[in-house]
C-alpha cells in the first residue's frame, strides 16, 4: 500500500518563521542592554534647583554625559522631603534610564519617621555611592566652650534653657542635635528654619547658640570668626579640616549624624546595566574637577559598589528608625 505524507511549503514556512521568532525573542533583551545607553537618561533629584544637592547631582550628571555618551538630565522633583523623587522612580520602568539621585534624609530619614508610599530597600535598585558629607557642630561665639566637653558641661548648666536651630523640621540637622542631646544627657530647644542661611544668621546673630550645618557652610562661618566650630559628626576626621576633631572623639563613643549620596533605579534593573552605570560613576568621581568640587562643597569622596550602598541604606534605615522610637520625635 502506497502512503504519503504531506507537508506543503506553506507548513515550513511557518515552521520557519516560529523558529526565527524564538530566536530573535531570545536575544533582542540582550542586544537591548549591551546597547544601553541608546537614548537620554533622567536623574530625579528630590530638591527644588539650586540647593547642595541638586548643585552636585548636575556635577555628576554632566561627567556621566560623557563617559556614558549620552545626555544625563536632571530633573528635580521637589517636595515632602524627597518621597515625590522617590515615589516616582519606584514606579518607572527599570531600564536604566531613570535614575534617582538619594540622599540619607530623603531616602532613610524621611521614611524612618514619617509614612511614605514606597519601601526604601525593596523598591529600588542600588547602583553606586557618591560620598557622604558630615555636619558642623557650630556654636555661638559667646558660647563658653571651646570643644564639646564644655558645651555638654555648659547645657548640664541650663537645662532647656538654650537651643539649637536646623535647616528644616527632621532633617539631618535637627536630627543631629536630637541624637546629641539623647547621647549627652543635655536638653535644648529645637528651632527649625526653612533653610540653612537663615539658620546661620540667628546663630551668628545670638538668637540661638547651638547649630548643626553642612560642613562648608560651619567652615567658611568659623574661618570668617563669626562662630566656633568645635566639632564634626562623622566618625573620622574630614580631610577638609583634619585639625577639628569628630563629636564621638570628644567623648560621645559612636556618635555620627551623617548625609550620604548615592544614585539609586528602580527595583529588578538587570544586573548588567547596574554594572556599567556603577562604572560610568566611578569613573566620574576619579575627575579631578569633580573631586575638587567634592572637597570644596564638604563631600568625603567615596564610591561604593550596589551592594555595599544597599548595606549603607538598611544600616541606617534601621538606626533612624530605632532612634525614633527612643526619641519620640513628634513629625509636625
Amino acid at each position: 500500500m502506497m502512503s504519503f505524507s504531506f507537508n506543503p511549503p506553506i507548513f515550513k514556512i511557518s515552521r520557519f518563521l516560529v523558529c526565527l521568532l524564538l530566536c530573535f525573542g531570545f536575544h533582542f533583551p540582550l542586544l537591548a542592554q549591551t546597547n544601553f545607553p541608546n537614548k537620554p537618561l533622567r536623574l530625579v533629584v528630590p530638591f527644588p534647583p539650586g540647593g547642595s544637592a541638586d548643585i552636585l547631582a548636575r556635577v555628576i550628571a554632566q561627567k556621566l554625559s560623557d563617559t556614558l555618551e549620552q545626555p544625563v538630565l536632571v530633573d528635580n522633583k521637589g517636595g515632602a522631603s524627597g518621597a515625590i523623587a522617590a515615589d516616582f522612580v519606584a514606579k518607572s520602568s527599570p531600564d536604566g534610564y531613570t535614575l534617582f539621585f538619594a540622599t540619607a534624609s530623603t531616602h532613610v530619614i524621611n521614611p524612618a519617621f514619617s509614612k511614605v508610599p514606597f519601601d526604601p530597600v525593596q523598591d529600588f535598585t542600588p547602583v553606586a555611592m557618591i560620598g557622604t558629607s558630615p555636619l558642623g557642630l557650630i556654636i555661638n561665639s559667646e558660647v563658653p566652650a571651646t570643644g564639646v566637653q564644655g558645651l555638654i558641661a555648659w547645657l548640664r548648666a541650663n537645662p532647656g534653657k538654650e537651643n539649637f536651630a536646623s535647616f528644616g523640621n527632621m532633617t539631618v540637622s535637627h536630627l543631629a542635635g536630637e541624637l546629641f542631646m539623647l547621647n549627652t544627657n543635655t536638653r535644648m530647644l529645637h528651632v527649625p528654619y526653612k533653610g540653612a542661611p537663615a539658620a546661620m544668621t540667628d546663630l551668628i546673630s545670638g538668637r540661638v547658640s547651638v547649630y548643626f550645618d553642612a560642613l562648608t557652610n560651619a567652615i567658611q562661618t568659623s574661618k570668617a570668626g563669626k562662630a566656633k566650630l568645635i566639632g564634626i559628626t562623622s566618625l573620622q576626621r574630614s580631610p577638609s579640616v583634619p585639625n577639628v576633631p569628630t563629636v564621638a572623639e570628644q567623648g560621645v563613643p559612636g556618635f555620627e549624624a551623617i548625609t550620604w549620596y548615592g544614585i539609586l533605579g528602580p527595583a529588578k534593573m538587570p544586573p548588567d546595566i547596574v554594572t556599567k552605570l556603577n562604572n560610568a560613576v566611578n569613573k566620574s568621581l576619579t575627575d579631578n574637577e569633580v573631586r575638587e568640587k567634592l572637597v570644596f562643597m564638604g563631600v568625603d569622596y567615596a564610591p561604593a559598589g550596589p551592594d555595599a550602598l544597599g548595606s549603607v541604606i538598611r544600616r541606617d534605615l534601621a538606626k533612624w528608625i530605632k532612634f525614633s522610637q527612643e526619641a519620640k520625635i513628634k513629625t509636625d
